[in-house]
């Protein structure tokens, strides 16, 4: 049928004269219409239509002021704002023979020059004589005129469709294009005319088709995006994806007005509803006050997961109201019929999720982690009952490193023996975002201690860059052995992110580790616990034959990337104090070494200082001489007032500067390095290092180095720096 309609549309091409000028500016718009897209295709491939029309512009040459996408769930439509009536002039070079071999004696051209124009097809008068490296040779230059905006688009158009990619997509008819459902129409306009293109077996026309209620899926005609919006509007469409979501959002909040209620916002559910609704009309249902017994995330997920409908609470106390908003796709003459089956298939639903919940408060949470050896983790890192055991034996670790107390340390122990033991339950079955969420609330019925619930419940956030932190020191160190055992145990098996893949998300999870410390400013020598975690992990997963991994590394990594997304950070900054040599690796200390340092680099004496320093450290490199190769600094040796009052500052200052560094006071223990400006600046001038005689250099070395490892060796790596300017 779609066929046959099509057959009898208009199809006219643009004609000079006709809806444009030679040299007006004109209007595309293109309109691909499809069976009902999933809401979260729609986005991507609008970007991705965006994108790719302003390449097929600038790389054929035709200049345009605008290109913006609209889309539903049945169409996704480009418009672009004056497109030039014909591709931009391009000129074109050709070298040719020499001057010497195009010209005789007389000055006529030759044989060569003549040929070389024939082929170039210019008249030989107007080759031009141009000086290069090699010597005077002739060139061709020829304007080629652009070809027409019209037949550009109708031999480019076809692919700006069929080049459209998705996560899934589909074969429907014989022209074997792919699509993520399929394609029954196209509208193509320029300057008010019709394209005549062809793509995936359909031939454009100016037609479009309305809402399939409201606008009957009736056809009708299109003029120019004006009348586009305007006359799908009259159909029941609303077009414009800001525009849905402005009435969404004003709807919804006029019920929430009328009702006294608050709506939970999320941020993925109004994008799901502005793009599975051409007609958006939200409406409140209701659902029965028992189900406000079952755990609220229970409800919440059950809402929005299996049918998109929001969440809404009492404003007065903050609890979950027995109400909903679900958004249609349809102003019906009597949404109360529409508000009725929702309400129907919720109830359903929330049924469900209640039996699931009270069968699963029937058996304990210990119980049920006796059957995690039944679940695998992964194929090459054994069961979810390892997983859980290796985790508890992390956690004491970590536990013992951060010196907890007795009472919190049993807490963390006990919430690691069961953390995983949810997974078993039916409500983590039906909705697996719920891990942890479910743990927590099951304990909680088992008469756990409320830390080891709240632990058990927050083990799996925040996930990367987003979301709180747990609430309880339990739970965060929980949390970090869980992530660490994860990123320790892929690493051993030799499963590592190679660029942009990263199908376990273990570069989020070492973010959430970073996180967890900075932001809860937990006090943890990060190497010792990546290195306990691997050791744990030996037991029970086989290395490939030859591997090289560095997990510590890899967290650390994330590390820098926090702290110069978070923070803005000077890499280099960064770079120095995540490359000393430290005794531990406290990601708190570490960033507090970094801001002092950052902000110390604004002073006007520190570079002049870096100059100083790497002058010191360059001399120490290239004579190859370590700390334990040298004798210690023998003042009976200095022969210049230079060295003296160097190594009277450096031995003034050692003491608090050392004290200053313990008590981890950074800004103050910079501003003493900054004192040793003048004294590394007047020994540069006055004392030669590299003397002949073995005994006074090497006192001398044995000076810079006590410079560059007791005081800047104790900060940071210092060459790392880079000296503004230079």
């Amino acid at each position: 049928m779609a066929t046959q309609k099509q057959a009898g549309r208009r199809s006219t091409a643009p004609k000079k004269g006709r809806g444009t000028s030679a040299s007006a500016v004109a209007e595309l718009l293109l309109e691909i219409g499809v069976e009902e897209l999933p809401s979260q295709f729609i986005v991507p491939a609008l970007v991705s239509l965006k994108e790719s029309a302003e390449r097929l512009f600038n790389g054929q040459r035709l200049t345009f002021q605008s290109v913006r996408t609209m889309g539903t769930p049945c169409r996704l439509t480009i418009m672009v704002d004056g497109l030039a009536p014909r591709q931009a002039f391009m000129t074109k070079e050709a070298m040719g023979p020499s001057k010497a071999v195009a010209f005789d004696q007389a000055g006529q051209p030759t044989k060569a020059a003549l040929g070389f124009a024939a082929g170039q097809g210019v008249p030989v008068q107007d080759l031009q004589i141009r000086h290069t490296p090699k010597g005077e040779y002739l060139f061709a230059v020829k304007r080629e005129e652009g070809r027409s905006s019209a037949a550009v688009l109708i031999d480019t158009l076809p692919q700006l469709v069929s080049g459209l990619t998705f996560p899934k997509a589909m074969k429907w008819n014989e022209t074997g294009v792919r699509f993520a459902r399929p394609v029954r129409w196209i509208m193509a306009l320029y300057g008010g005319l019709v394209l005549p293109i062809e793509a995936a077996g359909i031939k454009a026309s100016n037609e479009t088709k309305g809402h399939r209620v409201l606008g009957g899926g009736k056809w009708v005609s299109v003029r120019d995006a004006t009348s586009y919006i305007g006359t799908l509007e009259r159909q029941g469409v609303i077009v414009d994806p800001q525009r849905r979501r402005k009435l969404i959002e004003e709807q919804i909040a006029d019920i929430c007005h009328k009702t006294g209620l608050q709506l939970n916002e999320d941020e993925v559910l109004l994008e799901q509803a502005i793009y599975s609704t051409e007609q958006p009309v939200p409406v409140i249902g209701s659902f029965k006050d028992a189900y406000l017994d079952v755990p609220e995330e229970i409800l919440m997920t059950s809402m929005k997961e299996h049918q998109g409908f929001f969440s809404l609470r009492r404003k007065n106390t903050g609890q979950l109201a027995s109400h909903f908003i679900a958004v249609a796709n349809n102003r019906a003459k009597d949404m109360s019929l529409i508000r009725e089956g929702n309400e129907r298939v919720l109830a359903a639903r929330l049924a469900d999720a209640k039996f699931f919940f009270d069968e699963d408060q029937k058996v304990t949470l210990e119980e049920r982690a006796k059957k995690l050896s039944g679940v695998i983790f992964h194929h090459r890192l054994g069961t979810m009952a390892r997983k859980q055991e290796r985790v508890e034996k992390l956690v004491g670790a970590i536990a013992e490193q951060m010196s907890l107390e007795s009472e919190s340390r049993s807490a963390c122990i006990a919430a690691a023996r069961l953390c995983k033991a949810d997974l078993l339950s039916g409500i983590v079955g039906e909705f697996p975002e719920l891990q942890g969420v479910m743990g927590g609330y099951y304990a909680q019925h088992d008469g756990m201690p409320q830390n080891v619930c709240k632990a058990i419940r927050d083990q799996y956030i925040p996930r990367g860059m987003d979301g709180a932190l747990p609430e309880t020191v339990e739970g965060r160190v929980l949390g970090v052995a869980d992530r660490l055992d994860t990123i320790a145990a892929f690493y051993q098996a030799g499963i590592i992110p190679k660029g942009s893949e990263d199908p376990f998300a273990l570069r989020r999870h070492a973010l959430s580790v970073v996180r967890i410390l900075l932001e809860g400013n937990l006090k943890l020598d990060l190497g010792q616990a990546v290195a306990n975690a691997g050791q744990i992990v030996e037991a029970d997963v086989k290395p490939p034959p030859s591997i090289a991994h560095d997990p510590l590394g890899f967290i650390i990594e994330r590390f820098r990337y926090y702290m110069g997304t978070t923070e803005n950070l000077r890499d280099d900054v960064i770079q120095a104090v995540t490359g000393y040599d430290a005794k531990e690796c406290d990601v708190v200390d570490l960033a507090g070494r970094m801001r002092a340092l950052q902000a110390t680099t604004s002073l006007p004496e520190f570079d002049p200082l870096m100059v100083g320093f790497n002058r010191a450290n360059n001399i120490l490199k290239k004579e190859g001489v370590k700390k334990t190769e040298l004798p210690p600094v023998n003042p009976s040796l200095f022969h210049d007032d230079a060295e003296h009052a160097l190594h009277a500052q450096l031995k003034s200052m050692e003491e608090n500067y050392g004290e200053l560094i313990r008590k981890t006071q950074y800004k103050e223990a910079l501003h003493y390095l900054v004192q040793l400006k003048p004294y590394i600046d007047r020994f540069f001038e006055s004392v030669m290092v590299n003397v002949e005689d073995p005994t006074l250099r090497n006192n001398r070395l044995s000076l810079l180095r006590y410079v560059v490892d007791e005081f800047f060796g104790k900060f940071a790596d210092f060459s790392q720096i880079v000296v503004q300017g230079r």
